[in-house]
């Protein structure tokens, strides 16, 4: 034991002191960041092909807007990112795509012919009992046509027509929520650049106080008026106010690229933003314009009826169903001689079904009802979910506003101090580090009103996101907004004949019920922590805009 002490004594005269060691390790901050230029690529690059074009339903003066030209208020950068995201146009296109399911469906309630043609050449070789063979070929030309018409398909047909449309109220409010949230993302970024640009004049602004203050202390101490200590305590301020200009040039340069992700054009002189209007003056009306209008809980109702079409189509496929078959066949009498013809036309009424399938339909009943039930489910998470998103976002948004002005107050107040602590300090009444105290306590309140002014702009933004009422029809009211019900009018009847609509209520006789919306089975969603009654609100492009 004796001896392990005096090895760790000799090792620890041998430890250089910590200040000695600190700068053999880093003799040259600078050199751990070094310039990292590799090799210049001289390879040739392929530049893509411009080709700017933007949906036939864009209005004209958006389509002559420069995207080069900077924006400078909230209202043209919540237009140039409403029609020209790519984002929101990818997700239009999806809701076009997502329209032509019901004509599809539409049309499965009208005949189909179907046909064959085919050219054909035969060889046979026959035995005797004689030990002759006997050998045949010849070419034939056959053709065949059958139409099929449905006539009642105990719900199938009418099973899929729901689906489609529930599918495109699905699809409909995806892109209700992915409109609102690019509106949210465009208010962000456009509040983000003033707060940052904000930000920036106040790091500067510090940056000149202790700049000035190091002169003045500088000039004292050159008189000896001033000691080291406190040339060295401004010093060091001054140098992490340098720093703190250059991050918040940094944080205002990545805001910017923010800016022209969202909107597609850069930021110029930015105007105030317009002030934003809630529908609800109470957290329970709050509630209830959520519940009736945010796209996400009407997308999840929407699921579930998708969901309960199947279990639907899978119940009727236990039934038979019945057909209307025509069928007209040219041929020959034999397959070896083409120059005689046999033609045959058929007609009839065919009932189809299952006899025995070992438990196969069943069990696929079975799991559509399973897997309509997790949709059951997910609508009461999906309100859980937003009955907290929205009491959150009222509590911010009461919270942001509250402080505000007492954080105005307080910058009144530190700036006086500040001012009061640099007099006293020529008169000899304060010292440095008192004034180094007060530049800081400005420099932080600022800071915290800067950060909260704009927190209680986007704090509202997020409560009407929450609610389902960041629409643009909401922000800009007298500004035409994109419709998605326009493109499904034009084709929901393609192909439909006049007894289609006749067939698909036969078709649907059999579930009256099969829209009704769903009671709510969660314990915590009592009806009476429900608020009483929502507010009339406008109508939105929900399901009842396609139904007939």
């Amino acid at each position: 034991m004796r001896r392990w002490g005096w090895v760790l004594l000799a090792a620890g005269c041998l430890l250089p002191p910590v200040q000695r060691a600190h700068a053999q390790l880093v003799p040259n901050p600078g050199a751990l960041l070094p310039d990292l230029v590799g090799p210049v690529d001289d390879r040739p690059h392929t530049q893509p092909v411009y080709d700017p074009s933007l949906p036939a339903d864009t209005p004209d003066a958006i389509k002559a807007i420069d995207m080069a030209s900077p924006v400078s208020t909230l209202r043209d950068a919540l237009l140039r990112a409403y029609w020209m995201n790519p984002q929101l146009l990818a997700e239009r296109a999806s809701m076009r795509s997502a329209d032509f399911t019901l004509p599809q469906a539409r049309a499965a309630f009208g005949p189909s012919i179907n046909y064959s043609v085919g050219l054909h050449w035969e060889k046979d070789r026959f035995d005797t009992t004689l030990g002759i063979p006997l050998s045949r070929s010849g070419r034939t030309e056959t053709a065949s046509a059958i139409l099929t018409q449905p006539l009642y398909t105990f719900g199938r047909l009418a099973a899929g027509e729901r689906s489609a449309r529930a599918q495109i109220a699905f699809e409909r409010d995806r892109l209700r929520d992915t409109e609102q949230q690019v509106l949210f993302n465009t208010i962000s970024a456009y509040v983000g650049v003033l707060r940052d640009r904000a930000g920036l004049q106040i790091a500067k602004d510090n940056r000149d106080i202790l700049e000035q203050e190091l002169s003045d202390v500088r000039a004292r101490f050159n008189v000896r008026e001033a000691t080291d200590v406190d040339l060295q305590q401004v010093q060091s301020q001054a140098a992490i106010a340098r720093a703190d200009v250059e991050t918040a040039q940094s944080t205002l340069d990545s805001s910017d690229a923010t800016f022209r992700s969202v909107i597609g054009s850069p930021a110029g002189p930015l105007d105030p933003p317009n002030p934003l209007i809630l529908p609800a003056a109470e957290l329970d009306s709050a509630q209830a314009v959520a519940e009736q209008d945010n796209p996400v809980l009407a997308a999840a109702r929407a699921r579930e009826q998708v969901s309960r079409a199947a279990v639907d189509s899978a119940e009727a496929a236990r039934f038979p169903r019945i057909d209307l078959q025509g069928r007209a066949d040219f041929g020959t009498v034999t397959p070896y001689n083409n120059s005689l013809r046999q033609n045959n036309l058929q007609g009839g009424v065919v009932v189809t079904g299952p006899l025995f399938d070992s438990g196969l339909l069943g069990a696929r009943q079975e799991q559509a009802e399973a897997a309509n039930d997790a949709d059951w489910r997910l609508i009461d998470k999906a309100a859980r979910d937003l009955r907290a998103q929205v009491a959150s976002a009222w509590s911010a948004r009461l919270a942001s506003g509250a402080s505000v002005g007492d954080l105005s107050a307080a910058v009144a107040s530190a700036q006086k101090a500040y001012e009061g602590s640099v007099a006293q300090q020529k008169a000899g009444f304060r010292t440095t580090l008192d004034v180094l105290i007060s530049a800081r306590d400005l420099l932080d309140v600022r800071r915290s009103y800067n950060t909260t002014l704009a927190d209680a702009y986007l704090t509202q933004a997020q409560l009407l996101l929450a609610l389902g009422s960041l629409d643009l029809a909401d922000l800009l009211p007298d500004e035409r907004a994109h419709d998605p019900a326009r493109h499904l009018e034009k084709i929901d009847s393609q192909g439909e004949l006049p007894w289609t609509p006749v067939l698909s209520a036969i078709d649907g006789l059999g579930y009256p019920k099969a829209n009704a919306a769903r009671p709510v089975r969660d314990p915590a969603l009592a009806p009476a922590a429900r608020p009483a009654k929502a507010p009339a609100r406008r109508s939105k492009n929900k399901v009842a805009r396609i139904k007939r």
